[in-house]
């Protein structure tokens, strides 16, 4: 969802969709695909993927939806720590454009070093919820990338 929702806020960044536990080349659930229409998007053709250190060696940032994705990253893609953080952090967190460069932006965050709680950062995990769920989660996001978008311009 948070993926179809930055391609259609963010058109100039290259966006990739992968996860932290997946079995590979799973089509997208009904119930999401029917929450990303919700909101009036396209639904794109997704297969699932497991993140890669190849695509995180290349990412400028990595925007994940609960503080237990992060934990994962730091564990198993470390590299990646500097650069990886929830959306809601990053939707707090992440300075506006100014003469700083979005990579200089994200690494004042210091990312691998932030305490996480997910009180506050993770956002509702609609997993085997009904479809009303998976709504309410995409609502939510689609919430946060509008309140993030400004801030992800070189």
């Amino acid at each position: 969802m948070a993926g179809a929702l930055l391609a259609e806020h963010v058109p100039h960044l290259i966006v990739t969709t992968s996860g932290t536990h997946v079995i590979e080349g799973l089509p997208m659930s009904w119930r999401t695909a029917d929450a990303i229409k919700s909101l009036g998007l396209e639904v794109p053709q997704h297969r699932s993927r497991q993140a890669t250190d190849d695509e995180l060696d290349r990412a400028d940032l990595v925007i994940a939806a609960a503080a237990e994705h992060v934990r994962w990253m730091r564990r198993v893609h470390p590299r990646a720590a500097t650069v990886t953080g929830t959306l809601k952090r990053l939707t707090r967190d992440l300075a506006v454009p100014n003469t700083a460069s979005f990579t200089d932006r994200v690494r004042a965050l210091q990312l691998e070093n932030v305490v996480l709680d997910p009180l506050w950062e993770d956002v509702i995990d609609p997993a085997g919820g009904d479809a009303d769920v998976f709504v309410e989660t995409a609502a939510e996001i689609a919430e946060q990338i509008h309140l993030l978008a400004p801030r992800l311009v070189p």
